[in-house]
């Protein structure tokens, strides 16, 4: 085999959960020079590099029958059907292995990038992020940022909206807050400062985009024509409708007064080291 990487372009999205990166995946599908597969987070560095079995086969299993291989026959085309199909055939191959993951990507035409956005992607540490830099001959991380109090509270109403557990919070005292948002799965999330040292630490400056949440909806054809840039493609005029819409948001629902204050010595520390990483964070964050 040859010692080529896998990779001629690799777009990673990288986001702290909830800071807007299913809107990022949801616009750029759009674009004519970016390939995505059937699966916006496909989560394979953080299952392979980090051991973890987010991508075990019964969750894979439950993946193809729930998502990938329904679709309407009423208004799907068989061609379509079919490339479904055959992707989730590899999607369902062993071992899961870097093989496995380039086969994800195997429809790609002439994009000069496979993209694959996952906010599992910035808890990966140094060694993994050499190992995800071995694969692709130009690499391109983008890094999401959000103000975390917001960030957090998102975070909080997201899983408890999804699990079904939303009325918690018609009881909750701030203890009972604290507790759940130390849990490290919602936590490590927080940490940016710890993300931009890992990825600094290994990424070339041009591979490396940080961007904030803030700034997508102020501009957001100026935020796009920035990451195009970063990624030295074309700017491409997006469907106003898909520029507008929002996407994955949290439910609505007011955020404790108390809550800022809970991790308020946290939040100025990771602001610090986001500046000491080099990256000015928007006004709004300036309670910070």
């Amino acid at each position: 085999m040859s010692d080529r990487p896998l990779f001629d372009g690799l777009f990673l999205g990288v986001g702290a959960m909830k800071a807007g990166t299913t809107w990022l995946y949801a616009v750029l599908d759009r674009h004519p020079e970016l390939f995505f597969t059937f699966e916006k987070e496909i989560h394979y560095f953080h299952h392979a590099y980090l051991g973890s079995d987010v991508l075990r086969e019964q969750r894979r299993l439950e993946n193809a029958r729930n998502r990938y291989t329904v679709f309407n026959p009423s208004v799907a085309r068989a061609a379509a059907a079919r490339n479904r199909l055959r992707w989730t055939a590899n999607y369902l191959d062993s071992p899961v292995d870097d093989i496995w993951y380039r086969n994800l990507f195997v429809y790609r035409n002439a994009e000069q990038y496979c993209c694959d956005f996952s906010n599992l992607y910035a808890l990966l540490d140094e060694t993994a992020w050499r190992r995800v830099v071995g694969i692709a001959d130009r690499l391109r991380v983008l890094y999401t940022l959000r103000d975390p109090v917001k960030r957090l509270w998102s975070h909080i109403k997201f899983h408890l909206q999804i699990t079904g557990e939303l009325a918690r919070l018609d009881d909750w005292k701030p203890d009972e807050y604290r507790r759940f948002a130390r849990r490290n799965f919602m936590w490590e999330n927080a940490e940016y400062g710890v993300a931009l040292r890992r990825m600094q630490a290994v990424l070339p400056a041009s591979s490396l985009k940080v961007v904030f949440f803030e700034n997508i909806h102020g501009d957001p054809r100026a935020f796009l024509a920035g990451v195009e840039d970063f990624l030295g493609i074309r700017h491409f005029d997006y469907p106003e409708q898909v520029v507008k819409a929002r996407v994955n948001e949290s439910v609505s629902r007011a955020m404790p007064d108390f809550l800022p204050d809970l991790f308020a010595e946290d939040f100025r520390r990771i602001v610090a080291e986001v500046r000491a990483a080099g990256f000015e964070p928007p006004a709004t964050w300036s309670h910070y």
